[in-house]
Order: structure tokens, then sequence, then C-alpha cells
């Protein structure tokens, strides 16, 4: 049984590291099995193919973040602040998961062929819950704007997020310094949220 979990231990390793050096369509499963001291059978036994494998990662990333993000988050009282915060947050959190970071940006959101079906891999899966969890309180609060749909704010976030976390991680690869900072994504997210909060009747007519 611990050769089993040392085995999963190091394919899922190998991955991570395989798959953010040369990207998941450049890596094959025997590589991994390789740099993992072990076999592909291991892989299928552990992960059924790569795909699920990268799934794996991006949930274990997620996994990872979320504790830090939720804490900071308690000290929040209304949603629309937690709404404000929460991808200045994730954003934060991930400077210190530089090789999820760079997963992020190359294989976070992507529609692939695995064999006869395609397969979405949806990096940002965990995030996304997260904002669409905080849009649906402020929908039954009220707060979001009547005509605004809770997941074209997620989509619209996570866009903002996305290219925030692309222009660092190219930035650092080039040795250049990021056009975008993380207060940057902070007034980004604000200028979305202030476009869809349903404001008191008298503060719009100002």
């Amino acid at each position: 049984m611990q050769n089993e979990v040392s085995s999963r231990s190091r394919l899922f390793a190998a991955a991570r590291r395989l798959f953010a050096e040369h990207g998941y369509e450049y890596t094959s499963t025997s590589s991994i099995a390789r740099e993992a001291g072990t076999s592909e059978s291991q892989l299928i036994k552990h992960f059924g193919g790569k795909a699920a494998l990268l799934d794996a990662i991006f949930v274990d990333g997620w996994n990872a973040l979320r504790p830090g993000i939720e804490a900071q988050l308690m000290e929040t009282a209304s949603a629309e602040l937690r709404l404000r915060a929460i991808p200045r947050l994730f954003v934060e959190a991930l400077h210190g998961q530089p090789e999820l970071r760079l997963l992020l940006l190359l294989e976070g959101r992507r529609m692939r062929r695995e064999g006869a079906r395609t397969v979405l891999v949806d990096g940002f899966s965990g995030f996304a819950a997260m904002l669409k969890e905080t849009l649906g309180e402020m929908q039954k609060s009220g707060d979001l704007r009547g005509l605004v749909r809770p997941e074209s704010v997620c989509a619209a976030l996570i866009g903002l997020t996305e290219n925030v976390i692309r222009d660092a991680a190219l930035s650092e690869r080039s040795g250049n310094p990021p056009e975008f900072l993380v207060a940057d994504i902070g007034c980004l997210t604000d200028a979305v949220v202030d476009l869809v909060h349903a404001r008191p009747a008298h503060y719009a007519a100002g």
C-alpha cells in the first residue's frame, strides 16, 4: 500500500512539473512514468489517463489555495465585498504556486480531443464556483441588477484574472516587469462590480 501511495505521488509531481515545463500536448504518459520512476500502467491505475491527471493537478492546486482565500473572506461581511476581494486574493495566492500559475496559463481553459470525445479541462473551476456562489448570494439579496446574469459576470471576472496571470507569467519568463500588478486586478474587479451592482434608485439617478 505504501508503494502504491508513493507511486501515485511521484506520478503526480512528475506530471505537474513536465506539464508546466513542456505543456500538456508535448508531455507523453511514458515521459511522466519515466520521470516518476514507475510504469504507464501505474499512471492508468491511479489516474485513468493523462487528461484525468491534469484535472487532478488543478483540483489539488485549488484545494491548496482555497483555505487561505476563505480565511481572509471570513472577515468580509457582505457578498458584494467578497466578490470584489476574490480575484485579488486568488492572484495573490498564486504567487506562491509558480508551477500551478504556469499551468493555468498554458492549460487552464482548453478544449481537447481525447480519442472520440471532446474534453474540457477547466483549471479555474474551483475559482469559478466561488465567484458563482457569491454572485448567487448577491442575486438573492437584490444586490445584482435584474437583467445581469451571474454567469456573465463570472466569465468577465475570470477573463480579467486570467489575463493578469498570463501577463505576470510571460513577464517573468522574459525578465521584464509585469504590466499588471496585483492592485490592478482589484481595480478592474471593482469596475465590473460597480457596473452590475444594484444601487438604490436615488444613487443611480445621481
